[in-house]
């Protein structure tokens, strides 16, 4: 029979209307209603899915521990395993589950607003867009499936003002290629995410996720998207959107050492390294050279140092500290176990932190776990090497974070290890 985890916990303040477990010898006063935090019952699933050995052991041992938040446990885009992603609701979900560090994606709107979306043109899967009066806006409007071509649509942030954008809905991202109607291509979403916590949630400026994240008590970790559309947009230019990010951590007081800004590109790095230092210190180069061919960043190989460019010790020298590739250019396997890379080595070597993503976005974990799970593809067969991947991480490859998609696996694991 399966162990029990203890879930109640300490409780702390955050904005929701009712905890989601309760106990009083725990509980602190506040003028704010109190939640538990709360790992809920996936880190027991995944624990007892794992074989018998010290792994097991060790996360059975912690079972009745006390929940804690980590600034490992890193909320990617909230909990979007079960929430729609960038709402109030999926991040108050994964601030019960103890996430630390929580993300939003930065983008703007057409009047130059920023507002937390994966892209600038997810709007046709991750909102109602396509069934409102402002569908007529959207750059390619929806197109039904036909013998020859999916069904299609692109609907941008920069479509719709601010005020435009916060009427839509959210949903989960997800849509149907053979759709029709565009009430249909609301549909496709994968068998093993859901729609239960769907109806009701609501949608974030960057503005207000950073007033939410200061009020869960969490810290901050924005993304800068690449935009969709053509830069200078409406006379903003790709440097003006960089500092604009860091102006509103400025202008809200957030301490400097409490924000991890991300990108993707080299260039944003570069900028808040030597225009906004203090910001610049935490910057974290998100690492897509897997698959990139910029004119300072060629292609490259985690398996072959030779092939980095810039070198892990040019990114240092640059003043970069963290570095954040997804998780297959860590690991590789040696004689059938998952051991650290050429990567993750080089990047240890020349001193920089290491975070990564993202967990719990692929689903069930057989017959290799997918894209994420790619270059130990062979040892990953079932939901148990989701906390054998992040013992690898956390122990041989010494990352300091992980994002993911249900922050609580990663807590309690976190909590269990003293991280």
């Amino acid at each position: 029979m399966p162990r029990t985890f203890h879930i109640c916990a300490r409780l702390i303040s955050l904005a929701l209307a009712a905890p989601l477990c309760a106990s009083p010898a725990a509980a602190e006063t506040t003028a704010e209603a109190t939640v538990a935090l709360s790992y809920g019952p996936r880190p027991a699933y995944l624990v007892d899915a794992l074989p018998d050995g010290a792994l097991k052991t060790k996360l059975q041992s912690c079972a009745g521990q006390t929940p804690e938040r980590s600034d490992f446990s890193i909320a990617h885009r909230g909990a979007p395993l079960m929430f729609p992603e960038h709402t109030v609701e999926g991040n108050r979900a994964a601030a019960t589950m103890g996430a630390g560090v929580m993300e939003c994606d930065v983008t703007f709107t057409s009047d130059l607003e920023l507002v937390c979306r994966h892209s600038q043109n997810d709007l046709h899967t991750t909102t109602d867009i396509l069934t409102t009066d402002l569908a007529d806006r959207c750059t390619q409007p929806f197109a039904p499936a036909t013998a020859d071509a999916p069904a299609s649509a692109e609907c941008r942030t920069s479509d719709l003002t601010l005020a435009e954008l916060m009427t839509l809905r959210p949903k989960m991202d997800s849509r149907d290629p053979t759709a029709t109607s565009a009430a249909a291509f609301q549909g496709g979403l994968a068998p093993w995410r859901s729609s239960l916590h769907q109806n009701g949630t609501t949608l974030l400026s960057h503005a207000d996720s950073i007033r939410l994240f200061r009020d869960l008590g969490a810290k901050f970790t924005p993304e800068l998207k690449a935009p969709t559309v053509a830069m200078p947009f409406n006379g903003m230019t790709q440097a003006a959107y960089a500092q604009k990010l860091i102006d509103a951590y400025v202008s809200a007081e957030i301490p400097a050492s409490d924000v991890w800004v991300q990108s993707f590109d080299l260039d944003d790095i570069k900028y808040w390294l030597t225009q906004t230092p203090e910001f610049g210190r935490q910057a974290v180069y998100l690492d897509d050279r897997f698959a990139r061919h910029d004119e300072d960043e060629g292609q490259i190989d985690p398996m072959a140092p030779a092939t980095f460019r810039p070198s892990m010790q040019e990114l240092k020298d640059m003043g970069l500290n963290y570095i954040a590739p997804p998780i297959w250019m860590l690991l590789t396997l040696e004689d059938g176990r998952m051991v650290p890379s050429p990567y993750a080595k080089s990047a240890r070597a020349a001193g920089l932190n290491i975070i990564t993503w993202t967990l719990e976005r692929s689903g069930p974990l057989k017959n290799g776990g997918g894209w994420y799970f790619q270059s130990v593809a062979a040892a990953v067969q079932s939901d148990a090497a989701t906390y054998q991947v992040l013992d690898v991480l956390a122990q041989d490859v010494g990352v300091v974070g992980v994002f993911s998609d249900w922050p609580a696996t990663v807590t309690y694991y976190a909590n269990c290890m003293g991280l």
